[in-house]
């Protein structure tokens, strides 16, 4: 009552306030006293009387009236009511939002306010002369303030909460909490103020109403995640703090119940049968059990144990991490024959502590039987040992027998085994075994310094199965016998100054050995018995399986005897005792002063290069076929030089060659080579033949006048050039020949060359002309000159 009585009375106040001017007392008038600091500048000051001023109104957000809404009345002391006054507004929304009338001052709002958009407006006001525009009062500031309504519901943060808590929680315990706001104004009236209460959820949950906390309702024994983990909680918050007529928002919050260890795992049955054959290797899987957890997570993680039972030693259990299983696994080969069934108390408990709070008198771990039975398998043979080991000397004699293995019949019915060698691991063929007893022995002599140990495999057979086999690794170890004899490390060869001190070392040699005693290997040095070179040299055993030869002379000579071979024996120290003799190769050479050698004879020189016999042996073959590829070369470069009679098609002559076979007349085409013949034009002048070599006889060049005749020019000019060529080359063959030409030029005179058709003409022809081409065309000019004369008489 009171607070209605508050707001009525402060609406009031706020009415009067609005419809008022709020006059001030000015002291300011025109044309006051001077300014006590005017004379420093220059300037008097002077004070206006302002005769209005407001502070601030007030208007109510979401007005739904068709009319303007009238905020107030500005009202200035200077104002006559004569209508010379004009009042202007300035400011947010001045003009569009807000007006005011020019002639009285009544200010009004034009559009629907919201103040959640904007709270307040500021706004300015003055008063001038309306005829000559003058302010007649200085710019005043004044607020509109909206006053706020009930216009917003409460909105809360999230529409939908994801919250949990712990399983078995204690009444009370904290969940989350839900967070509202409203968008109206706090300061005034409870438009603001919130209330959240639980419309969906009971019994299990309750909200605080001030602070949006939730908290569980129910005790430890009702808020169990086995029978329920999820549940859906609706929370309300109103505004007007709770009271008839607020606006209301809801969220939705989803709450999970996690998990606690407040249950001991338990088996889904209490005994387990498996069978499993006796022949199952260890570490197969014999089975699976299966223990059940209502928790989740770590919390249903578990482990299986033996705890008990006969078959405690033969098996095994382990724990699938992905299934949480028991998986039973053999630890030792089964035997039908001496156990036919194992019983085992396996047991399963949490890997995490277990909330016992809860459980009561329950207990926390469980118990199940498992029984496994052995099925009887028919097996190969079984080798009493998974492998043998054996000895025997090398020099063993052959059939000598080196060891045994022996193999049974595993089963009941005991049968008979046969036994044999896999003869891919004894390719040599040097060991057989005895198919009836298993024994080893030898059929090829051994030989340890070929190989020193032999594996090999022994298979086992049933007689009466001949599938039923087995195999068995056998090592023999050859034993050593001294049947080598030791030898010289390397190949010696030194040198001895032809100036030298006697009893000087001249080389240290080392032996080697095949053999392999047990003590080691002791060697012992000496100079053969007899020989010129005991004069000369000597040799001392140094005790450590070397010695040193010394010379027993102080000066050589390489005239007398250039080199010396020196011979060693060596005899080793085992039984039966072996010896052999190493020659050691001594040259004389030519040494300074500190014993360093400077020159050495000529075979020495030879033997110092490194060239063997059959480095020079292939020296010599690759100078034999050096010189054979030069001579190949050079009969190749000769036959080259020879050139052919006739090089190229070029040379235009055509030699005369008589055959017995005068061929078939005018139609054998093949007789003689069309393309031999060539145009004049293309004939290269001056052009000396290469097909003979001159002779010594030369012909000095005669050069004749040629005759003209009837024949035509062109072939006329180009015969005398070939004449004169002729005629003047040195190196034209003693004898004529006779040149056809293709080409006979413009309107030859020329007629058939047929002997058919040439008895009609052929007394017409003068020959007579030939005898000016030269002495080698006279003896034909002589022939046919005198053809001529006898047919004319």
């Amino acid at each position: 009552m009171r607070t209605c009585l508050l707001t009525m009375i402060w609406a009031c106040l706020s009415l009067y306030v609005n419809s008022t001017s709020i006059s001030r007392k000015t002291v300011l008038e025109m044309g006051g006293e001077e300014d006590r600091d005017g004379a420093k500048g220059g300037k008097i000051l002077k004070r206006f009387k302002r005769g209005w001023m407001w502070n601030q109104f007030f208007l109510q957000e979401e007005y739904t009236g068709s009319d303007k809404q009238y905020i107030g009345k500005l009202q200035s002391d200077m104002d006559k009511g004569d209508g010379t006054l004009k009042y202007i507004l300035t400011g947010d929304g001045a003009g569009d939002i807000f007006t005011i009338d020019e002639n009285n001052g009544d200010l009004h709002a034009n559009k629907r306010l919201d103040r959640e958009e904007k709270a307040f407006y500021t706004l300015r006001a003055t008063v001038v002369n309306k005829n000559t525009g003058l302010k007649l009062e200085p710019e005043t500031e004044f607020i509109v303030k909206l006053h706020d309504i009930n216009d917003n519901e409460p909105k809360f943060a999230k529409e939908l909460y994801i919250a949990s808590a712990p399983e078995r929680s204690n009444i009370g315990t904290s969940v989350t909490q839900v967070t509202a706001t409203d968008a109206d104004d706090s300061m005034y009236g409870n438009s603001a103020k919130l209330r959240y209460s639980i419309s969906q959820g009971h019994p299990y949950f309750s909200v605080d109403p001030n602070t949006g906390i939730i908290r569980t309702a129910l005790g430890p024994g009702e808020m169990d995640r086995e029978k329920r983990e999820h549940y859906q909680v609706v929370i309300e918050a109103k505004d007007m703090a709770g009271q008839r007529g607020g606006l209301t928002g809801t969220t939705t919050v989803n709450i999970t119940l996690t998990d606690v260890n407040d249950n001991p795992p338990r088996f889904s049955q209490s005994i387990y049968q498996f069978s499993v054959p006796e022949s199952i290797k260890t570490g197969i899987p014999v089975g699976r059990i299966n223990a059940v957890d209502k928790d989740l997570g770590k919390n249903a993680e578990m482990y299986y144990s033996v705890v008990s039972g006969d078959g405690l030693d033969m098996f095994d259990v382990i724990t699938d991490k992905d299934s949480q299983e028991g998986i039973i696994t053999v630890l030792k080969p089964l035997d039908y024959e001496k156990t036919r069934s194992y019983t085992l108390e396996i047991q399963v408990q949490n890997t995490q502590t277990l909330d016992t709070r809860f459980l009561g008198y329950l207990p926390t771990k469980d118990m199940a039987t498992v029984r496994i039975g052995i099925e009887d398998v028919d097996e190969p043979p079984l080798f009493e040992k998974a492998s043998y080991m054996m000895e025997v000397k090398e020099d063993a004699a052959v059939g000598t027998a080196v060891g045994s293995v022996r193999a049974m019949d595993p089963d009941g019915y005991n049968s008979p085994v046969r036994y044999s060698i896999d003869r891919r691991t004894d390719l040599d063929r040097l060991f057989n075994v005895h198919s009836g007893n298993g024994s080893i022995f030898t059929i090829r002599p051994l030989d340890r310094e070929e190989a020193a140990w032999h594996n090999i495999s022994v298979i086992a057979t049933e007689f009466n199965k001949p599938l039923q086999t087995s195999w068995v690794p056998v090592y023999v170890r050859l034993l050593d016998v001294n049947d080598n004899a030791p030898k010289f490390a390397s190949f010696y060869e030194t040198f001895v100054c032809e100036k030298t001190k006697a009893g000087q070392k001249i080389q240290t040699v080392s032996a080697v050995d095949a053999d392999d005693p047990v003590g080691g290997h002791k060697f012992f040095f000496s100079l053969a018995m007899e020989g010129a070179y005991r004069g000369n040299f000597t040799v001392k055993d140094n005790g450590d399986n070397t010695a040193g030869v010394l010379t027993r002379r102080s000066s050589y000579s390489q005239l007398h005897k250039s080199i010396y071979l020196v011979p060693v024996v060596i005899t080793d120290g085992d039984f039966p005792m072996q010896s052999s003799t190493g020659t050691l190769t001594v040259r004389v050479c030519t040494c300074d002063r500190e014993g360093n050698m400077e020159l050495c004879n000529a075979e020495a020189q030879t033997s110092s290069a490194g060239l063997s016999t059959g480095a020079l042996v292939a020296i010599l073959l690759c100078v034999i076929i050096l010189l054979m590829i030069i001579v190949l070369f050079a009969a190749l470069k000769r036959q080259k030089k020879k050139e052919p009679l006739i090089i190229s098609k070029e040379d235009v002559r055509d030699n005369v060659v008589s055959y017995n076979d005068e061929g078939g007349g005018e139609e054998d085409t093949q007789a003689f080579d069309i393309g031999a013949l060539r145009n004049p034009e293309a004939i290269e002048e001056s052009k000396q033949r290469r097909d003979i070599i001159p002779s010594g006889t030369l012909y000095p060049p005669i050069r004749r006048t040629a005759i003209p005749s009837r024949d035509n020019a062109d072939v006329r000019d180009f015969i005398n050039q070939r004449v004169q060529d002729n005629d003047s080359n040195p190196t034209a063959p003693p004898y004529d020949s006779l040149a056809t030409y293709a080409y006979e030029g413009t309107s030859s005179v020329a007629e058939s060359l047929s002997s058919l058709e040439s008895a009609s003409s052929e007394g017409d022809q003068d020959y007579n002309y030939l005898s000016d081409w030269g002495p080698r065309f006279r003896k034909l000019a002589d022939m046919y000159g005198a053809e001529d004369s006898d047919r004319e008489s």
